[in-house]
């Protein structure tokens, strides 16, 4: 609570933001459309969130007869970097899978 606290006072130094493994990064506040985070040494892996913006997506599939139209969705677009020696690539995929689906329908955790 005392380091979340000084990080909304942004009052971290180096040494409190030391000895992670998994780190969050967000460049949502001054835009962009995806970026590349850096793993940095000894974290294993960085998720990377870019701006939030409103698209239009298309609700349907592909059956000519269903009622489907194109509806405006909010889109995060997330950035996973991860080391290789040490999280395997399918491991990553289902992660960055279920998040987008926790995001998506944050309702469900409540079940």
């Amino acid at each position: 609570a005392e380091l979340a606290e000084r990080a909304r006072a942004r009052r971290l130094g180096p040494a409190d933001m030391q000895g992670a493994c998994f780190t969050i990064s967000s460049l949502g506040g001054i835009g962009g459309t995806a970026f590349t985070p850096i793993v940095n040494v000894p974290e294993v892996a960085i998720l990377g969130l870019s701006k939030l913006r409103v698209q239009p997506r298309w609700s349907g599939g592909t059956d000519p007869g269903a009622d489907a139209a194109f509806e405006s969705r909010a889109v995060l677009p997330l950035s996973l970097s991860y080391d290789h020696r040490v999280i395997d690539g399918a491991a990553a995929a289902r992660f960055t899978t279920r998040l987008g689906a926790i995001l998506a329908q944050p309702a469900h955790l409540l079940l």
